[in-house]
């Protein structure tokens, strides 16, 4: 008899019980929290993060379970009395009885920006269900990570009562979408409220609606505005042109330079990962990604490893006249916004010092280059020899009736550097309600019901097994 497919126990059965009944109070919570546009980004009305903060805390306040619940903030940088704030976190803590072990609960109730309107089928912030998901900006990410660790400890609490020994302690960022700026001064500021024997980060996901996935490697990630100049000021296209370079010219044979013929990473310095990765085939690529028809793919090797373990670099802005605005000049000066993804086992300051010599090396005409608004965030490979990788697995197999798989991400959490370093000794599991159809960032992101109904039940088979470990 395959694993999946034990008899299950009693807890189990009760706890999968509980599950589904809190089911509509799940999505009802979830529904009020997404319609909060709580967009972390600088552009966008603060008041707004400040809403979301008040209704996660109201939310695990209503628990009964939490013995202080807060919503703080820690200054960006560092950290001096006057320091510009960041966003406001919620912050709850539980004691543990009894021997029991403590664990931390992170999700995040910002939301990346929503785009344009026309590109979504409904309103961003209006959640909607077609079939068997939940539509809205941050109906995945991560506000059904927040509602995972609310969900899980109602129905914890509602099975185990006052046998109920387990320490937790919960942190739900306001700035993960923005770079989460001051975490680091965050974490210091907090750290006894937040001290855990083991972590867990709900903001990843999952291999399939039907088979989950506990995250092992997240890649690093590496920012900054690259700005090219050439000229004092515009000067007359049909004058100068041809004599002259307008700033695009090196710009655009500069950011040529940056990837081999077949589209993977060219910069000396710049290293990738060993590590075996599942099959995965170039057709699902293509489907997943949306690739038009004729477009090759990029890169060499594996597809997951050049997704999860292979260096990527990417143009995403550029600030340069629109088509419509366009006119006859050379233009002095073009910023674009270089995003960079860093392989595990680099550091991130070492892939940017890479990154900036070979683009020193290489401007082309002696154009002059400014670098700025950088952002480094390190890599992270999760140890997953401990007793909370092992008692994750088999939670997720009981609940999910599937063996789970372990996989990478390309993309990056890089404040997982921080809650290592801030707590070296606590055992780190990065899950998530996510899955290749989420689109999270995305128009039309949205969160499939079965997977959350899985994750909630996960979480709180993983919550009531530690709470035995006492």
């Amino acid at each position: 008899m395959n694993e999946a497919d034990q008899p299950r126990d009693d807890l189990t059965t009760a706890l999968d019980d509980a599950v589904q009944a809190g089911m509509p109070h799940a999505v009802a919570d979830l529904t009020d929290l997404v319609r909060i546009p709580s967009v972390s980004w600088s552009a966008f009305d603060p008041k707004n993060v400040e809403r979301s903060a008040d209704a996660v805390a109201r939310l695990l306040r209503d628990l009964h379970v939490f013995e202080s619940v807060a919503i703080a903030r820690a200054p960006i940088g560092e950290g001096e009395a006057d320091a510009e704030q960041g966003q406001p976190a919620v912050i709850a803590r539980r004691a543990a009885r009894g021997g029991a072990p403590t664990v931390l609960l992170y999700a995040h109730h910002d939301v990346q920006p929503p785009g344009k309107d026309e590109d979504w089928q409904t309103s961003p912030f209006e959640p909607t269900v077609r079939g068997d998901r939940l539509y809205a900006r941050g109906a995945a990410d991560d506000k059904a990570g927040v509602m995972a660790h609310v969900a899980a400890i109602r129905a914890l609490t509602e099975t185990v009562g006052d046998e109920f020994d387990l320490g937790l302690a919960v942190f739900i960022e306001g700035e993960e979408e923005f770079g989460s700026r001051s975490f680091a001064n965050f974490l210091a500021q907090n750290k006894d409220a937040l001290a855990a024997d083991a972590i867990i980060v709900a903001d990843s996901d999952n291999w399939s609606v039907d088979v989950p996935a506990l995250t092992v490697g997240l890649r690093g990630n590496v920012t900054f505005r690259l700005t090219v100049s050439t000229l004092e000021h515009a000067s007359h296209s049909g004058m100068y042109g041809g004599g002259v370079p307008d700033a695009m010219i090196p710009l655009v044979r500069l950011l040529a330079t940056l990837h081999d013929d077949d589209g993977s990473v060219a910069v000396q310095g710049m290293t990738s990962h060993d590590a075996d990765v599942p099959e995965f085939s170039e057709e699902q690529l293509r489907e997943d990604a949306a690739v038009l028809d004729g477009v090759s793919l990029i890169g060499r090797g594996p597809v997951l490893s050049r997704l999860w373990n292979q260096p990527t670099i990417t143009v995403t802005g550029i600030d340069a006249p629109s088509v419509a605005n366009a006119s006859n000049t050379l233009l002095p000066s073009v910023a674009v916004r270089i995003s960079a993804r860093v392989a595990p086992g680099q550091r991130a300051r070492d892939a940017f010092d890479a990154l900036e010599r070979h683009l020193r090396a290489n401007v082309p005409f002696g154009a002059h280059l400014e670098i700025d608004d950088v952002d480094l965030g390190d890599p992270f490979l999760v140890d997953t020899s401990g007793w909370a990788a092992r008692e994750a697995k088999a939670a997720m197999r009981d609940a999910w009736g599937a063996e789970p798989v372990e996989t990478g991400i390309g993309g990056s959490i890089p404040f997982i550097a921080d809650l290592v370093r801030e707590f070296p000794d606590a055992q780190i599991l990065v899950t998530g309600v996510e899955d290749p159809d989420t689109r999270a960032h995305s128009p039309n992101e949205s969160l499939h019901l079965g997977v959350f109904r899985r994750a909630i039940l996960t979480e709180a088979l993983l919550l009531a097994r530690l709470n035995r470990l006492g």
